[in-house]
C-alpha cells in the first residue's frame, strides 16, 4: 500500500470490494478531502485516445486525466450510489478535488458517484458492490423470502381445507351408503321377499296343498263271503 503522511485525514485500507479510502479523523462538510491527479491525455492526440483503464477522470472532451498512477490516492476511493463525497472539477485548471458533502467520521469509507458513463461500463454488468445496493438487494432478498413463504403458507391453507373438503364429502358418502344399507336390511327382515308376505300361517297353507301328480290308493273292497 502506497505511504501516506499521518497528518492526512485517509487511509488506505480493505474494503468490501478490494481497496479503498478510509477517514482517519473528522471531515466536515464542504471540506477538500484529496486530489485526483495523474498524466493529462490529449484525446486529439490518437496514441493517448487510444489509452484504456479504469482511473481515467474526463475533465471536458479534449482532455482527460490518467489516474492509474500509483501516487494517485484518490484512486483508491470506491463508488457509491450514495456517497459522502463528490467530484469537484474545475476544467479549466485541469484540476479534480473530491469534496465532503456530508460530515464523515472516522473509520467510515470515503466515496463518491463515478458517474452514469462509468457506472453502466464498469458496474452494472457485475452489479454495484456499494453499501446502498448491497442494503437495497438484501431488502429485496427479504421480501423475496417472506413472499415465498407467504405463498407457501397459503398453498398449506388451500391444500388443508381441500383436504377437509374431501374428507367431508367422503363422510356423508360413507353415511348414505349406510343408511341405505340399513333400510335394505330392515327391508328384507320385516317386510316382503318376491312379493309374498312371510309369517307363520304360510307353512299351514304349504302343509295343507294337494301334491300334483299323486293319487290316493283305491279302497280295498270287502272280501267275499263263501258259503
Amino acid at each position: 500500500m502506497p505511504s501516506i503522511p499521518s497528518n492526512k485525514p485517509y487511509r488506505v485500507g480493505r474494503s468490501r470490494t478490494g481497496l479503498g479510502l478510509f477517514a482517519t479523523k473528522p471531515i466536515k462538510k464542504g471540506t477538500k478531502i484529496i486530489r485526483y491527479f495523474g498524466p493529462l491525455l490529449d484525446s486529439k492526440k490518437k496514441e493517448e485516445d487510444a489509452i484504456e483503464n479504469k482511473y481515467l477522470f474526463e475533465l471536458n472532451d479534449r482532455w482527460t486525466i490518467d489516474g492509474s498512477v500509483r501516487k494517485n490516492i484518490a484512486r483508491y476511493i470506491n463508488h457509491s450510489c450514495r456517497p459522502n463525497a463528490e467530484s469537484d472539477v474545475k476544467p479549466r485548471k485541469r484540476k479534480v478535488f473530491i469534496r465532503a458533502i456530508k460530515n464523515i467520521e472516522p473509520g467510515e469509507e470515503i466515496n463518491y458517484d463515478y458517474g452514469t458513463d462509468y457506472f453502466k461500463a464498469y458496474l452494472k454488468p457485475i452489479g454495484c458492490k456499494c453499501a446502498a445496493c448491497e442494503k437495497k438487494r438484501k431488502k429485496q432478498r427479504a421480501e423475496a423470502r417472506a413472499e415465498k413463504a407467504r405463498l407457501k403458507a397459503k398453498a398449506e391453507r388451500k391444500a388443508l381445507k381441500k383436504a377437509e373438503k374431501l374428507a367431508k364429502a367422503e363422510a356423508k358418502l360413507n353415511d348414505k351408503s349406510k343408511a341405505k344399507a340399513e333400510r335394505k336390511s330392515k327391508k328384507l327382515n320385516g317386510h316382503s321377499l318376491n312379493g309374498k308376505h312371510l309369517n307363520g300361517n304360510s307353512h299351514a297353507r304349504v302343509a295343507g296343498k294337494k301334491l300334483a301328480g299323486r293319487k290316493r290308493p283305491p279302497a280295498a273292497s270287502a272280501p267275499a263271503l263263501q258259503a
